[in-house]
């Protein structure tokens, strides 16, 4: 079996901030320390620095001179503007991947088999492993450079935690998406696959904006 692409870890930073923020634990008006998450991340600060500044031109933070920023305001319409990107971008990556065909296909459905069959013993991190490394796999087989570099952009992870209370049934539910947007992809269905990536990103945007409103009751 091949082994799991990775993320960058900028853009692994930059969707954990983004979860951070998005579930609450980071609130709006309260201020990021640079320093403070390198060195929970245990990390150097330039993919921390790269991460605020992406996550500045999306409008999630706003930058202070003092190498720190401000968490902004997220509402329901920034979740739906941003899921709405995802939304059209990544069902066009998952078009063009079952056009051009994914080699792996076969044995990324095998791992994910796998992990449906030890949901009750699997970390957070093995999941999530997984899961960037399939969407990642979807979107180097769509072969659009500027496509991926968006999509690492809009990128927030799964969702999963703050979201929804019953963290297992998420991880079920996801692992039977992707186990069956893979089988459209290796079967060459371009439509199918479409629909299935819409359904699978609409879900985590119904979670977030779940846990949105139960934070506004």
């Amino acid at each position: 079996m091949q082994s799991l692409k990775m993320v960058p870890t900028r853009v692994r930073v930059t969707s954990i901030l983004k979860r951070a923020i998005y579930s609450g634990e980071y609130k709006s008006g309260q201020e990021l320390s640079l320093t403070a998450i390198a060195e929970q991340l245990d990390i150097s600060r330039t993919p921390v620095r790269e991460a605020f500044q992406t996550l500045a031109a999306e409008g999630l933070i706003t930058l202070r001179m003092s190498k720190g920023a401000i968490v902004n305001k997220i509402d329901q319409k920034f979740i739906k503007d941003t899921f709405e990107m995802r939304i059209l971008l990544e069902s066009t990556a998952a078009w063009k991947a079952a056009e051009n065909g994914l080699p792996d296909a076969d044995d990324y459905i095998a791992k994910l088999k796998d992990m449906e069959a030890h949901l009750d013993t699997i970390d957070d991190k093995a999941y999530e492993d997984l899961n960037q490394a399939i969407h990642m796999a979807i979107w180097e087989a769509a072969d659009n450079q500027k496509l991926s570099n968006y999509l690492m952009e809009l990128w927030n992870g799964p969702s999963t935690g703050h979201a929804i209370p019953e963290e297992q049934k998420h991880y079920r539910l996801s692992t039977e998406e992707h186990i069956q947007l893979l089988e459209y992809i290796r079967d060459h269905k371009p439509e199918e696959a479409k629909e299935a990536m819409a359904r699978h990103i609409q879900r985590s945007e119904e979670n977030v904006l779940a846990y949105l409103a139960k934070k506004e009751a």
